[in-house]
């Protein structure tokens, strides 16, 4: 037996030194990419150990209920300020090392909650429970285990009883029989992530490599075959889809909200809107919804690689269904241009962009840029008077794009200055002659407007060709490309940033954002993540640029218009109520919290207040407007061809209808022509 044993420890050893030597292999070819290509690579040193080491324990323990204070204390005194050394030395066994004291504790802690669920919970204890904002010192030691785990389900069979009912008593008359239900599902979900984090061994890997990364800048990125594949096509108009749109509901569980009548899901006759969708699986690995970050569920579905789908849905809680579903290409209407026409006192045509698409794998050369001169075209037979073009929550994507889109707006001269790793400076222009379209034009942005985005935006904003209305863009002013690790390797990329843009005025928006010409306020924007918020974003700076451009309107005449809506603004009775919602959220998110008795209570009445609030944001009355929005002619005659596309093309329509954000852009449009 002892023989046995031996052999088997070797073998575990030989294993984990494999290991190790791949990932030193993995992270030095990183390296030598990221300080080959980077716009601003950093040197090895002992701040990126502290970052690397600090974020990677981060992730694993976020909310400080797994690693012991002493194991913290040991780990951080060997790796803290020596990851740097050891990975120059490639010696890797810092992950190894890391990773079991990780499992060991994950292990712990799956006994404990074997425990608890086998025992009585006493809920007249007396106890408190406090919320931190932000990461917090590793304190747990090795006496406490069991009393922070106690605690921590506890909390949490509290807050799932305290959603059931709105009424209180009728709570308490129950609570037995819900608290039973409650502490099954609350340690089964536990237990589950715990079974999870432990079979997920290579994701550590990966994990560190994105660590890794982002020490340099937050979009510099590590990317596997399917993470790659998963970000191009959100990128992309038409990709592998099941063809259905999930939400999650008050539970946290993913529901289908959904279905394309077109798509692969529907053609299945077997789903309908409202399952529930309890685990997904590639043939090769099932993830449990319950028990799995919405990360790596979007990755599966997503990912290129995963042509085949197995589904497993419940529907109105009765008993667990498969479904296989094949992945087709079709288009992603939620991604895709489309344009309106609204009717006031003068006709305006509406552009929504979703992002920045483009055809990335293929050569057809179609993106959202050749889709927005469609549309633009459609609504000049329309004769509109002006133009309003929405970038409200558009994260970016292509460069390439959003160069052509801006040289469409603007007749000729230099649009943006990049800078490379060489700090050479490579002056962009207007790659057209003339202009797609000449009236004004108002573009919508808010504080989820990103990247390439914030770019169209700025250059329009600069040229005085745009007015911008909204709230602060996300303030990033890079450019990313993906890198092989090797040249063959089909496996291993990078998401490097190679470029820093800057206006024609020589200054940047990054870490600031793009500041709009009108202020409006928007639901949620004191939670917004920003690019400033990320620890290694890059900082605010500026050029010198001597280029003389042209403006296209006076800036008297922005002056007048930019005053007659600012007072319009602080009148507006729907604006003054979404600045007094804020102020609300951000006491609830933002603000600290002070400890609170772990009663049904206390824990309902801090329920309730989340809920009061959700309700208060979903009954907000935007119903006050309702503005004339309908299909350009050239539309219609297109629905009448693809009638499946309707129903998307309503809601699109009712969503206008009652947007102050647009009423307001149609205004300022309206008052530009009676001024001009």
């Amino acid at each position: 037996m002892k023989k046995i044993s031996l052999v088997l420890f070797l073998t575990t050893f030989s294993l984990f030194g494999q290991n190790d030597a791949k990932t030193c292999e993995i992270l030095s070819k990183i390296n030598a990419l990221i300080q080959r290509e980077h716009i601003n690579p950093k040197p090895i040193d002992d701040s990126l150990s502290v970052f690397v080491f600090d974020s990677f324990i981060d992730q694993l323990d976020p909310s400080r209920t797994v690693f012991l204070k002493s194991e913290y204390d040991i780990l951080s005194q060997k790796y803290r300020l020596n990851i740097d050394n050891l990975i120059k030395d490639k010696d890797c066994t810092f992950l190894t090392d890391i990773s079991s004291v990780y499992k060991k504790d994950l292990l712990r802690n799956k006994n404990i909650l074997e425990k608890i669920d086998k025992e009585t919970i006493d809920y007249e204890l007396k106890d408190t429970i406090r919320f931190y904002k932000k990461a917090f010192p590793i304190y747990l030691l090795d006496n406490q285990v069991e009393k922070v785990w106690r605690k921590k389900i506890r909390y949490e069979i509290l807050d799932d009883i305290a959603q059931v009912s709105k009424n209180l008593d009728s709570i308490k008359t129950n609570f037995n029989t819900l608290a039973i239900h409650s502490k099954n599902t609350v340690i089964q979900n536990e237990l589950c992530r715990i079974n999870s984090n432990l079979q997920n061994e290579s994701n550590l890997a990966e994990s560190l490599y994105n660590h890794f990364c982002s020490y340099f800048d937050p979009h510099t990125a590590y990317f596997s075959d399917d993470s790659k594949s998963s970000f191009v096509a959100s990128l992309s108009k038409e990709h592998l889809s099941l063809g259905l749109n999930v939400s999650l509901n008050e539970k946290s569980e993913i529901i289908v909200d959904e279905l394309d009548p077109n798509g692969p899901a529907f053609l299945t006759g077997k789903i309908k809107k409202g399952d529930q969708i309890v685990s997904i699986s590639n043939l090769k690995e099932t993830l449990l919804v319950s028990c799995t970050s919405l990360e790596s569920i979007s990755n599966m579905i997503l990912s290129e690689a995963n042509k085949n789908i197995v589904l497993t849905l419940r529907r109105n809680s009765g008993k667990s269904f498969e479904v296989l579903v094949e992945k087709e290409v079709i288009k992603d209407e939620k991604n895709t241009v489309y344009s309106f026409v609204i009717q006031k006192e003068i006709k305006i045509g509406y552009i929504k962009i979703p992002s920045f698409y483009a055809d990335f794998e293929g050569n057809s050369g179609k993106g959202c840029a050749q889709d927005v001169a469609k549309e633009v075209i459609k609504l000049q037979k329309d004769n509109i008077k002006g133009l309003v073009i929405d970038l409200v929550d558009n994260g970016g994507g292509s460069m390439e794009e959003a160069i052509k889109l801006a040289g469409m707006f603007i007749d000729d001269g230099p649009i943006s200055v990049v800078i490379d790793n060489k700090k050479t400076k490579i002056i962009i222009d207007d790659p057209y002659k003339g202009m797609i379209y000449k009236d004004p034009i108002v573009i919508l942005i808010n504080g989820n407007s990103a990247s390439a985005s914030e770019f169209f935006a700025s250059i329009l904003q600069d040229y005085n060709r745009a007015l911008l209305i909204g709230s602060t863009t996300l303030g990033k002013a890079t450019m990313q490309t993906i890198v092989p690790l090797e040249e063959n390797d089909n496996e291993n990329f990078v998401k490097v940033t190679i470029n820093k843009f800057f206006r024609i005025t020589g200054k940047s928006h990054q870490s600031t954002g793009v500041s709009p010409n009108v202020v409006l306020p928007e639901i949620y924007e004191t939670i917004f993540p920003k690019e400033n918020n990320y620890p290694t974003a890059f900082k605010n700076d500026s050029i010198t640029t001597f280029f003389k451009f042209r403006t296209y309107a006076k800036n008297n005449l922005i002056k007048k218009i930019l005053e007659n809506s600012r007072l319009r603004i602080v009148n507006d009775d729907y604006f003054n109520d979404i600045k007094s919602i804020n102020i609300k959220i951000d006491a609830l998110v933002n603000q600290p919290k002070k400890a609170i008795p772990l009663t049904i209570d206390m824990i309902f009445e801090e329920q309730n207040k989340v809920n009061d609030l959700w309700e208060e944001i979903n009954s907000f009355d935007s119903g006050s407007i309702n503005l004339n929005v309908y299909n350009s002619d050239l539309n219609k005659f297109l629905l009448a061809i693809h009638p499946s596309e309707k129903i998307n093309n309503q809601f699109q329509l009712n969503a206008l209808k009652t947007n102050h954000y647009l009423n307001e852009a149609i205004t300022i449009i309206e008052d530009f022509n009676a001024l001009k």
